[in-house]
């Protein structure tokens, strides 16, 4: 929806009859020697994601944002002091997680919902999120090896030495190089996760790998 805003513009008899005879949906008046017009002025809807920008899941999505040409408005959710269940929040996300992306009233969890969404949404074109079923199925492959095994092993390792200050347990990190070397495979003989292009798989890959070369 626009709102509108009033435009004074001067101007003589001849283009407001000119106006008067257009099937143009303008709607205007004629006081003394302005005329008014009323135009439709659509301002930027506002797309909300809630994130923190040390999760992988978040920085997912900043990066396919970036390549479709989204601003986002960035809401810091801090885990710590307990935002994700505060009412307004666990109104938006009874999951209590991050990242949230709340589009103009439209509310999606789940980072790689979020991603596959705004390529579908806002892109110019499909190669970051192919709409053939074969190239979408590998790209979805590689998500979902992301969400299941190489990201879970990664929280199932770090997690517990980060913020419970547990000592590492080598059997998690076995399963953790495991997962690594699974994603080298794949990677073998090409450049990028899921075919021959740049996908939203390799913003998922890349996130994760990166957040356990930091730890």
């Amino acid at each position: 929806m626009g709102s509108f805003t009033m435009i004074h513009i001067s101007i003589d008899i001849n283009i407001t009859k000119a106006l008067e005879s257009s099937k143009d949906r303008i709607h205007y008046s004629k006081p003394d020697s302005l005329l008014f017009v009323w135009l439709p002025v659509f301002a930027a809807m506002p797309r909300d994601l809630y994130y923190l920008p040390t999760s992988a899941p978040c920085r997912s999505v900043l990066l396919t944002a970036k390549a479709v040409g989204v601003d986002l408005n960035l809401v810091h959710t801090d885990l710590v002091q307990g935002a994700h269940l505060k009412p307004d929040f666990l109104k938006m996300n009874p999951q209590h997680c991050i990242p949230v992306l709340n589009d103009n009233g439209f509310v999606l969890s789940e980072s790689r919902a979020i991603c596959s969404y705004l390529v579908d949404q806002y892109a110019k074109d499909d190669s970051l999120y192919p709409k053939d079923p074969k190239k979408r199925a590998l790209v979805n492959q590689r998500l979902y090896f992301d969400i299941g095994t190489l990201y879970q092993r990664f929280v199932d390792y770090y997690l517990s030495i980060i913020y419970l200050g547990q000592a590492p347990d080598p059997a998690r990190f076995s399963k953790l190089e495991e997962a690594f070397q699974l994603l080298d495979k794949f990677l073998e003989g090409q450049t990028w996760a899921a075919g021959d292009n740049l996908t939203i798989a390799d913003f998922d890959l890349v996130t994760s790998v990166s957040s356990a070369e930091v730890s």
